[in-house]
């Protein structure tokens, strides 16, 4: 187990619905239209989205002023991850091998900033703070970080100095001045400061699944064996993975094929993780379909709108 979290977006999130009535309403709302869809049947979806992302590169010194070849680095690794065309998928063990996904998402730099001038989709911001924790003080000017973008127009991706986490994520619903993800800056990409075993570019995969309303694989209830990802072809598992497990690796009575370490959602290294599977694509499809549609065309809104009986 790593010395920081692999991942804070569940302390941020129970933060954040302890303080914010309107948040928890927000995603019992999502929750339920999620829930529906998958009930019905919900169309899938063919077309291929672009997510235009903003990236917020909020440096204390030079080494964390991150090169544009690490910044293109990930974005290559996540073009591949969500589209099932990294190298390593064929690593999924052969029981799992058909449930791999295709999430049918692309990311690519913004070239147009909200005021409608040409932008490179990347904004350098020097700052006097020494290191970041997950309060979100990254995220706004004033407080020595750097403002969202619209977070109906833009993914926004905060890179930093982040103390004690690899990185977190805002799940749908909550403010959108809150709204997009958080990396270390040696968990982003796949150059310069990326710094083993977290050089995969994975974090952030991880991360912006989150950001797509998936859950991690083990349903954050502890080793309980009683959590749910509300996905049904993930194995139930006892509690995150780290390192680079060994297949077959069985907790929960889940033999003889054992957890999905491999999954994206998981804990294991950046080596170690190289899937998502056909029901997460489904829950983020919903995303897209619900809370995140101002990424879609008209037309595709249209077309994977589901009609929830009264």
């Amino acid at each position: 187990m790593p010395e920081f979290e692999r991942c804070a977006t569940m302390p941020v999130h129970r933060r954040l619905l302890s303080t914010s009535p309107r948040y928890a309403l927000a995603l019992a709302a999502i929750e339920n239209e999620t829930f529906a869809r998958k009930t019905a049947g919900a169309p899938g979806r063919d077309e291929v989205v672009t997510i235009p992302v903003v990236v917020h590169v909020v440096h204390h010194g030079p080494e964390q002023d991150i090169a544009q070849e690490q910044i293109d680095s990930q974005l290559e690794v996540l073009n591949a991850d969500f589209r099932r065309a990294n190298p390593d998928v064929g690593k999924v063990p052969q029981v799992w091998q058909d449930l791999a996904a295709d999430a049918r998402l692309e990311f690519r730099l913004a070239d147009t900033a909200p005021d409608g001038s040409p932008t490179t989709g990347v904004l350098r911001v020097p700052t006097d703070v020494t290191g970041f924790s997950t309060d979100d003080r990254v995220k706004f000017t004033a407080r020595g970080g750097s403002d969202a973008w619209p977070a109906d127009r833009y993914l926004n991706i905060w890179v930093c100095e982040l103390n004690d986490a690899l990185g977190y994520a805002a799940f749908p619903g909550g403010p959108p001045e809150l709204d997009g993800i958080v990396i270390r800056h040696s968990a982003f990409g796949t150059t310069d400061t990326a710094a083993a075993p977290y050089d995969g570019g994975r974090t952030a995969t991880h991360e912006i699944g989150h950001w797509l309303n998936l859950r991690h694989i083990w349903g954050d209830d502890g080793d309980g064996c009683s959590g749910s990802d509300f996905v049904d072809d993930t194995p139930n598992q006892a509690g995150p993975n780290f390192g680079a497990p060994s297949y077959p690796k069985v907790s929960c009575g889940n033999a003889p094929h054992g957890d999905m370490f491999m999954n994206y959602m998981d804990y294991v290294e950046d080596a170690a993780m190289f899937m998502f599977t056909k029901g997460q694509a489904s829950r983020m499809d919903s995303a897209l379909a619900g809370p995140r549609s101002s990424f879609l065309t008209p037309r595709l809104r249209e077309s994977l709108r589901t009609t929830i009986p009264g």
